[in-house]
């Protein structure tokens, strides 16, 4: 990395990119990237190189279901294309939304959006015992059509039956090399967008893509790991990391080792769908890479956090 700055990877969380159910539309994601987009140039204006990664799943859904829509008119999307297409629209939004931002406050620093392959074992036990959700709710009998195109579905905790794939773990980031040069020249980059698109070796050696989503955060962690980044910064919808929390003793957390983060995570302080993949992301960060620190915060409180105001700051 540049002897001169700091390296952070940045994970931008679906709360960044889609505010609420009520604003899904194109517009409203283009006013929540633009909001996030500002936060993350007040640490670029503060000298960081960057490696921005984000989340795609609405995205990845509602392409989903206009496949379903047209399907008697046009080809279905293979997921793996779907995967390539929301890195790039949404990478697309978060570099033209920095650009004008550096614009405005006169920040000179290229930016590439870079369409990143995650390599994964084709014998991921997921494969066999797939459990990740994509896709939108309907009725056992809508679900059991997508079985007719290998798709599995099961219901999904009384909300509804949908299509359920394999989140296989992260072994290998194909473009590590590309990114690394673009950060080491400078640049901005912004990549393993929604965990990266799943890609298996064939019998030849040959990369395929595969039906699979990768887990975001255990993908973001990996990029952190090889690049060996300085910080790695998780962004959220809270200000900072607590225990107990939405219970009447919650606790706020300024700072944390990992092995206090590891024993809270133990006694069920960090549930599975929210807080939980972060912290054992972060904690896999630190283990391979214990001179890293970590920093989990809300992007309004990104400036505020570094300054150790705000955010749950996390060091081996």
């Amino acid at each position: 990395m540049s002897a001169q700055r700091k390296t952070a990877v940045v994970a931008i969380g679906g709360n960044s990119l889609i505010l609420s159910k009520q604003h899904e539309d194109v517009a409203s994601q283009w006013q929540a990237v633009q909001e996030t987009c500002k936060n993350i140039a007040t640490m670029i204006e503060r000298d960081w190189n960057l490696i921005i990664t984000h989340g795609n799943g609405p995205q990845v859904g509602f392409i989903l279901r206009r496949n379903e829509l047209a399907a008697h008119e046009v080809h279905a999307t293979p997921l793996d294309l779907i995967g390539a297409d929301t890195q790039g629209s949404i990478g697309y939004m978060i570099a033209q939304s920095l650009g004008n931002e550096f614009k405005q406050r006169g920040i000179s620093r290229p930016i590439a959006s870079v369409v990143t392959q995650v390599l994964v074992d084709r014998e991921d036990p997921g494969f066999q015992d797939p459990t990740k959700g994509i896709g939108g709710f309907t009725t056992e009998e809508k679900a059991r059509e997508f079985e007719t195109d290998g798709w599995r579905v099961m219901e999904d905790a009384g909300r509804g039956w949908r299509r359920v794939i394999a989140s296989p773990v992260p072994l290998k980031i194909v473009e590590l090399e590309a990114i690394r040069t673009l950060v080491q020249s400078g640049y901005i980059v912004i990549g393993v967008g929604g965990g990266g698109i799943p890609v298996i070796e064939d019998e030849s050696g040959n990369l395929v893509g595969t039906r699979a989503v990768i887990d975001k955060d255990r993908a973001t962690s990996l990029l952190a790991q090889q690049l060996e980044v300085d910080l790695f910064l998780v962004s959220t919808a809270v200000p900072q990391v607590a225990i107990n929390f939405n219970e009447p003793n919650q606790k706020w957390l300024g700072k944390m080792t990992a092995d206090e983060a590891r024993a809270y995570h133990a006694e069920g302080h960090f549930k599975p769908g929210s807080m939980g993949p972060k912290i054992e992301a972060v904690l896999s960060f630190l283990d391979a890479h214990p001179a890293g620190k970590v920093l989990i915060t809300d992007p309004p409180n990104i400036a505020r956090a570094l300054d150790g105001e705000s955010g749950t700051w996390i060091e081996a």
